[in-house]
């Protein structure tokens, strides 16, 4: 499989969905059926947390999740879990800065996916030198998704990434939502990924599509 280029991941990044067992209420599979049905155009597995699924229950889940993911050609990302993602023989792989060095990462997993959170301008180009495909930027508003992220850097921080010559992909996280999206999109991210906006919502599908309006 050939590395992604620079346009299609940026298209893949519009509306990123990001959810384990413990961020929804009811099923993970039907949630993510449900969100691909609006219109979400890329998944991350991330099970994370003190009631997350470990060892064959979560290698379970992740197949399950990631056949769904097939029958709709949305690629089908592993967060942090370089081992579980080779498993699975995922589309790709997100780490944060604590997750190892990118570039063994890179290594490992050939030409598959790969994103990288940063928080600095520093740990971006790092990330790229590295072989990132895209970035995590973020969190850009408050989120209580996540109990270990950095300071709130605010939706600009993006832009100014661009000005000082970032040119890559990019994904913006944190507290986003349907009345906040278009300060995302206003400061040049490519995409935003959420996870209790579509998780947590009532109807799934319909938070998806809404969010689709933001970069179509």
């Amino acid at each position: 499989m050939a590395r992604i280029d620079s346009h299609q991941m940026r298209q893949l990044l519009n509306v990123y969905f990001i959810s384990g067992s413990s961020n929804v209420s009811t099923n993970l599979p039907d949630v993510l059926t449900k969100a691909i049905a609006g219109g979400i155009t890329l998944f991350q597995y991330r099970e994370k947390g003190s009631d997350a699924l470990t060892g064959n229950e979560k290698l379970a889940l992740g197949r399950e999740l990631q056949s769904i993911c097939k029958k709709t050609n949305i690629p089908f990302i592993v967060n942090d879990d370089v081992e579980l993602a080779l498993a699975l023989d995922a589309d790709g792989v997100h780490v944060g800065q604590d997750d190892g060095e990118v570039r063994i990462v890179r290594e490992k997993i050939g030409d598959k996916m790969l994103g990288v959170s940063a928080h600095s301008y520093e740990e971006a180009q790092q990330a790229l030198n590295d072989g990132a495909d895209y970035l995590g930027i973020g969190p850009v508003f408050p989120t209580s998704t996540k109990n270990d992220t950095e300071a709130v850097c605010g939706p600009g921080f993006i832009s100014t990434l661009r000005e000082k010559g970032i040119d890559a992909p990019i994904v913006a996280i944190g507290g986003i939502n349907i009345d906040n999206a278009h300060k995302v999109a206003a400061n040049k991210a490519d995409g935003i990924s959420v996870i209790s906006a579509i998780s947590k919502a009532n109807n799934p599908a319909l938070a998806a599509k809404r969010l689709a309006t933001v970069f179509n």
